[in-house]
């Protein structure tokens, strides 16, 4: 008597991927959905943090840029000349002649004289 030989399946993959299979993995499978989200969501994150660090240098770049214009325009106006002619409407004027310099009387107080 000759013993029958079964054929192999037609479908492998079909019978890899049985019901019973998937729902013995079904913590692997959601392990790997975690995963996907977590890897979603780190990029998501990566991005806006990307986003806000241009924003951040843009705005770097104008307020130095300010900052230059600002500091150019008080040194020419802390020159001799230009605060001249920002006082004069108010009479004031550079004196030509040297300062006077006025000495101090030096006195001593003896701090053992507490009469």
């Amino acid at each position: 008597m000759s013993v029958p030989i079964n054929p192999a399946p037609k479908n492998t993959l079909k019978s890899i991927l049985n019901y019973q299979w998937i729902v013995m993995n079904i913590s692997f499978f959601l392990f790997l959905a975690i995963i996907a989200i977590l890897y979603i969501a780190n990029g998501h994150l990566t991005d806006k943090t990307i986003r806000k660090i241009n924003t951040t240098q843009k705005e770097l770049k104008e307020l130095q840029f300010e900052y230059k214009t600002l500091k150019s325009d008080l040194m020419r106006r802390s020159r001799a000349v230009e605060i001249q002619e920002a006082v004069a409407p108010y009479g004031i004027v550079v004196s030509k002649e040297m300062p006077i310099r006025i000495p101090l009387e030096k006195k001593i107080i003896n701090p053992t004289d507490n009469k």
